[in-house]
């Protein structure tokens, strides 16, 4: 976070980054949370469909501890739930539809870029906000922990991998800047 002393006029307050970092942090929970929604629409009697169920319940977790910080600290959740209700479990479904390893790939590009996301917001906060950076830090690892297992389940051998990751983590990163505003 920024030092208070070093904060110049038309410089973002720190409550204010904050704020944005939990909407969107619920929204991205949110929104994976209906992920595996989607897939487990399609792949619900899949054979490996308990390796949805385990992320998803870790989703869920997340998204509930979230959803305690945004009342806690009376955080505007984004504008947007209702549309990541419905983007989020037809990414779900769609990648499902394309088969096993394309639900592995959708898994494997929205972790990187929640990685990448979470990994921001640890180093923006440095040492200021210990109890939500050490949640931040845990969850990137349970996220982490989904990108590899979906790797070890084909991910990179879906149709189209690149072109399908590719895709994703651009949708991921407009995803992310939206919810962190609207």
């Amino acid at each position: 976070m920024t030092d208070a002393s070093r904060i110049l006029p038309g410089d973002t307050p720190t409550q204010e980054i904050l704020e944005r970092m939990i909407r969107v942090d619920h929204a991205g929970e949110y929104g994976a949370t209906r992920i595996y929604a989607g897939q487990l629409a399609i792949l619900g009697r899949w054979r490996k469909a308990d390796l949805l169920r385990h992320m998803r319940a870790q989703e869920q977790q997340h998204l509930e501890t979230f959803d305690k910080v945004v009342a806690d600290r009376r955080v505007r959740p984004t504008a947007l739930l209702p549309f990541w209700h419905l983007a989020g479990f037809a990414l779900g479904a769609a990648t499902a539809l394309l088969g096993e390893k394309a639900a592995m790939a959708c898994t494997v590009a929205v972790e990187e870029a929640i990685d990448a996301h979470y990994t921001a917001q640890i180093d923006a906060l440095g040492e200021t906000e210990p109890e939500l950076r050490a949640t931040l830090e845990t969850f990137r690892a349970e996220e982490r922990e989904h990108r590899d297992t979906a790797l070890d389940h084909g991910a990179e051998d879906a149709p189209g991998y690149r072109l399908l990751s590719a895709a994703i983590k651009a949708g991921c990163r407009v995803a992310i800047g939206l919810s962190e505003r609207v």
